[in-house]
């Protein structure tokens, strides 16, 4: 009888904890919402002319945005509708959509029927009405094509031609940080950055037993236990050696002299991170990372610290990519011509992809990288995301003067001063005895 009684309290009190767990990170994605809509949205949606912006939502198909505006139960079809109607507030409606999170968070100000629909935006006429389709961003696309004439259905020809892209209205709404917002993203990093140290250190890798998949396994779980998500999938654990990458979190086995690293996220809250580690794997007798390996580590972080002092708001992603490169040139580091494009010569080769992050791993914010060139055009603001990513490429003596390519990356936050780390970045090679 005892051992019950006891089995059940534990039981309960496990309930209890995932219970307070849950109620306190959904209060914080109240917080955030609320203070993105109070703060965010009347500035973003008149600086893209837009006076009315309709997200929808289909049961079984919900747009990108739906964790942003609080979910709730769609039978049907469903509409987040924000309209500028003057004032310091923008007016927001859930129109088929309800809930009890959705409406105990405060967010709303108007609950209805889809069929309301028609009548709600006549009685506004609204003169560019956004909707999120767009060519270049996939997280402001969420409407379907189908969605789409059934819009032009509902709310017939007039205001169909007043429908525009949301594009980059939903760039600017989800990438301009508020402070709980950032908060959020500062504890979704310490638990990344903890979770991939721990996996390349000696408590999850003994050489010559342990594989890559296990690794990537054991961070899963690790996810599992804090109940993270991710945007990356599987984790990617790889071996780099003298013809780069060997094998990605297969059942390799780890081995004296391997040079790991370690690409991955979690997501906490609606906030998703992506950064970087790198470990040595130690040969019978050394102490110590070899010195041309170490070397071409140190030669990552001089790279790092240039990109870290040169990225300023209030200029596009484009002219901040020129910057970067043109300090990097005057330091004597070399600008690669495309990914994995390094020369024979003894300088360091370069290329940089400091990429918006936040909502997922790979963000829809102005972008410092040549894989998101249309955000190029986007200027950097206080308060955006980044991912400070870049990959070095340096002459390894001890690989017969072949090159190592070390990636580094760690998340930011752009402030008034340029850009700011948000947690401990990666000091070190990692070093597995």
């Amino acid at each position: 009888m005892r051992l019950i009684l006891t089995i059940c309290f534990v039981l309960l009190a496990t309930s209890l904890s995932f219970s307070q767990e849950s109620h306190r990170r959904w209060r914080k994605m109240n917080q955030i919402r609320n203070d993105k809509f109070d703060l965010v949205l009347p500035e973003v949606m008149r600086e893209n002319n837009i006076d009315m912006w309709i997200v929808m939502n289909r049961e079984g198909r919900f747009d990108p945005l739906y964790p942003d505006m609080g979910e709730g139960y769609v039978s049907s079809t469903g509409y987040y509708v924000f309209t500028d109607r003057g004032g310091d507030r923008i007016e927001r409606a859930a129109l088929g959509i309800s809930g009890y999170l959705l409406k105990e968070g405060g967010a709303y100000d108007i609950f209805g029927s889809d069929l309301e629909l028609r009548e709600f935006v006549e009685e506004r006429d609204p003169q560019r009405i956004g909707l999120n389709f767009s060519k270049n961003i996939g997280g402001a696309d969420g409407l379907s094509y189908s969605g789409y004439l059934e819009l032009e259905e509902v709310l017939g020809e007039k205001y169909a031609e007043r429908f525009v892209s949301a594009e980059k209205l939903v760039s600017d709404f989800r990438s301009r940080r508020v402070a709980s917002e950032i908060a959020v993203y500062g504890e979704a990093c310490e638990l990344a950055y903890q979770i991939a140290e721990r996996a390349l250190s000696n408590e999850v890798v003994t050489p010559g037993i342990t594989t890559l998949e296990d690794v990537a396994w054991w961070m899963k779980e690790q996810m599992f236990q804090h109940n993270l998500e991710s945007s990356f999938g599987m984790p990617s654990v790889y071996v780099t050696g003298v013809r780069g990458i060997l094998a990605t979190s297969t059942d390799r086995i780890i081995q004296r002299g391997d040079v790991i690293m370690i690409d991955f996220g979690v997501g906490l809250m609606n906030m998703y991170t992506d950064m970087k580690r790198m470990a040595y794997v130690l040969q019978e007798g050394e102490t110590a990372v070899p010195p041309g390996i170490q070397n071409a580590f140190d030669q990552g972080v001089i790279v790092r610290d240039i990109i870290k002092r040169t990225i300023k708001p209030g200029v596009t992603a484009q002219e901040a990519e020129n910057a970067v490169y043109e300090a990097l040139e005057a330091e004597g580091f070399n600008k690669m011509k495309g990914f994995n494009q390094f020369t024979d010569g003894d300088v360091t080769d370069v290329i940089i992809g400091c990429h918006s992050v936040g909502n997922w791993g790979h963000g829809v914010g102005p972008s410092i990288a040549f894989f998101n060139p249309v955000r190029l055009g986007f200027e950097i603001k206080p308060s955006n995301l980044l991912s400070i990513e870049l990959f070095a490429y340096t002459k390894v003596p001890e690989w017969g003067g072949k090159k190592l390519r070390v990636p580094l990356e760690d998340d930011a936050v752009v402030t008034e001063r340029g850009v700011e780390w948000i947690y401990p970045i990666n000091p070190r090679v990692l070093v597995i005895k």
